[in-house]
């Protein structure tokens, strides 16, 4: 579906073996269909297909909403994989603790507002930033 608007059509079985060797269970899962997969198999999905399509970025929102805390690890291992091979990614977030561990910058935003935006490590290191949003 991801590549179906795609014209480089001799690439896309490659493109294919790549996102099932990022996401092995969508290859044992290849013939079920999506709506009965897993909400973490569901997620792999999305972002599998997505990335058929070679994007430039990728938008994602909340790609740990409703997950286990193991597909989460495993999402967002793939997306900073993804991002240092190249794509650009943009993702809303509110499991600040890997947002910031994942991203390269931040936005802290607040009722509709961006409050405040600098690098991960220097948000993570905010004294303000971490007792509202990391607990510590």
């Amino acid at each position: 579906m991801g590549a179906y608007l795609r014209k480089d059509t001799k690439n896309i079985k490659e493109d294919l073996k790549d996102v099932y060797k990022r996401f092995p269970r969508l290859l044992e899962r290849r013939n079920q269909l999506g709506g009965t997969l897993s909400g973490g198999e569901q997620q792999m999905l999305a972002i599998g297909r997505a990335l058929l399509s070679r994007p430039k970025l990728l938008l994602l929102d909340e790609p740990s909403l409703g997950l286990a805390p193991l597909i989460v690890k495993e999402i967002f291992v793939a997306i900073k994989e993804i991002n240092e091979e190249g794509t650009t990614i943009l993702f809303v977030e509110q499991n600040s603790r890997i947002a910031l561990s994942t991203a390269n910058r931040g936005y802290v935003m607040q009722t509709g507002e961006i409050v405040m935006s600098d690098t991960c490590k220097n948000l993570m290191e905010n004294e303000e930033v971490k007792k509202a949003y990391l607990g510590c």
